[in-house]
């Protein structure tokens, strides 16, 4: 069932339960209002007929058994005019507007009144009429009045009024599932309109967009957001299409560089020392290959929230420590030196193996950069980082720096990017595939930590990562 339709059958069967309700409400107090001036009535002819009776003498309105003018067909005569005067244990001793003279009461109403004023609705020759009881002292005796008023123009009334609320109700349901129908159909026609348009964009239609009403309302607010969306989806398609080509471009290479090596290794008249040359080169290319897979698989791991991290506690100052030992042989090699500035603990809750990785690609792109004779300095210390809601935190913060030429300014705001490179020649060479910032800033998030390019003032370019301070015990 469509929205529209269940919209149309909720204002319909809300505008139903509105007019019955009121439409009983209604009636209801039409009856109270009714009947309350017929008591009224009643009420002032009983009072009339009291002060008469106080007097000792009977009315001397003839009673109805005279036959008196002014019948009505199917109704008493003269029945604004019923009355009668009753003695318990006796017969009437007056009664006006009646064509017979047996009691208007039965003996237990009798009873009833005698305790107090009864008022009662009852049928009378195919009539129906209001009573009213009261007892009365005629000469000196206990006696009941009874008056009675006729309820025809009050059960007309009603009866119309009971018409109305079945006729009335019905057209009101459907006039209200109509206009339920009719509106929800003009406020769901830009809801229409988005829906169609979704339907014509595709993967090759990325830079199409909703269009926005101009209600301001929250059909336009959607269509924003929607939008929104979209951007997002087609950046999204931009960076994968990019990461695709891009990873596409660096498997080429080393498969191209390892398909000639094989094939120049099968070439016949090949000495032992050829063969083994060709294949060890197709073992670095196939090193290469590996490495390159294992860093995709890590980025989109990441990127799909599901990378493994088995977090432990973790002290950042023994791992800057162990980094350097690690990389001493290839920084003599390169004449560089390496330095550390980590004193004390510095735990954080990380993945040890992540982290090694992380410092491991900070440093070799270190290494890689810094001239001869210079040094690469590591350090780690406590620091305030502010909050992305507000306020600040303690994090731990990391900085590796090299005193080469540094990062160039246009690179910067990339430098993080997959694929990409400060110096692409001299990184090709060194076997760099440009993902190891991006691996090193993709691994800090998912810890929850952020990382930083810059160059320093003095020289050189400067890492900087935080990552949250572990403040557990």
């Amino acid at each position: 069932m469509s929205l529209r339709t269940r919209l149309a059958l909720i204002f319909a069967l809300g505008s139903g339960a509105l007019v019955t309700v009121a439409g009983l409400a209604f009636v209801w107090q039409l009856h109270t209002s009714l009947s309350a001036a017929l008591d009224s009535e009643l009420r002032v002819r009983a009072t009339a007929l009291a002060a008469q009776l106080a007097t000792g003498s009977l009315p001397t309105f003839p009673p109805a058994s005279s036959n008196q003018a002014g019948g009505h067909a199917g109704q008493s005569p003269a029945a604004e005019q019923i009355s009668q005067v009753l003695r318990p244990g006796r017969g009437p001793l007056y009664s006006s507007g009646l064509e017979g003279a047996a009691p208007l009461l039965s003996p237990a109403q009798l009873r009833r009144a005698a305790t107090g004023p009864l008022t009662v609705t009852t049928v009378i020759h195919g009539e129906r009429l209001r009573l009213l009881a009261s007892e009365v002292r005629f000469r000196r005796q206990p006696a009941i009045t009874v008056v009675a008023v006729p309820t025809d123009v009050a059960d007309t009334a009603l009866a119309r009024a009971r018409l109305a609320l079945v006729i009335a109700a019905p057209l009101a349901v459907l006039t209200a599932g109509l206009g339920g129908w009719l509106l929800t159909g003009a406020a769901l026609h830009p809801v229409a309109r988005m829906r169609r348009r979704l339907e014509e964009i595709t993967a090759r239609d990325t830079g199409a967009r909703l269009p926005v009403p101009g209600t301001g309302d929250e059909i336009a607010a959607l269509a924003v957001t929607m939008n929104g969306l979209l951007d997002r989806l087609q950046q999204a398609l931009a960076r994968q299409r990019a990461f695709t080509a891009d990873a596409g471009h660096e498997l080429r290479t080393p498969l191209t560089a390892l398909k000639a090596e094989l094939e120049l290794a099968a070439r016949p008249g090949r000495s032992r020392d050829a063969l083994a040359a060709a294949v060890g080169a197709a073992a670095s290319d196939t090193d290469r290959l590996i490495r390159l897979a294992e860093d995709l698989l890590l980025l989109a791991g990441t990127d799909e929230g599901t990378a493994s991290l088995v977090r432990e506690r973790t002290d950042i100052s023994s791992e800057l420590h162990a980094a350097a030992r690690r990389f001493a042989t290839a920084a003599a090699g390169r004449e560089v030196a390496i330095s550390v500035q980590a004193n004390g603990p510095l735990p954080v809750s990380a993945d040890p193996g992540r982290m090694r990785q992380v410092l491991d690609n900070l440093l070799g792109n270190a290494l890689r950069h810094a001239p001869p004779g210079s040094t690469v300095e590591m350090t780690g210390r406590p620091a305030p980082a502010v909050r992305p809601g507000g306020g600040q935190r303690r994090v731990v913060a990391v900085e590796v720096r090299d005193h080469g030429p540094g990062f160039p300014p246009d690179f910067l705001p990339q430098a993080f990017g997959r694929f990409q490179r400060a110096d692409r020649a001299r990184s090709r060479a060194d076997g760099g595939t440009g993902l190891g910032l991006a691996i090193v800033a993709s691994i800090v998030r998912a810890h929850g930590g952020t990382a930083i390019a810059g160059n320093d003032p003095g020289g050189g370019a400067r890492i900087r990562i935080e990552l949250p301070l572990d403040s557990g015990q």
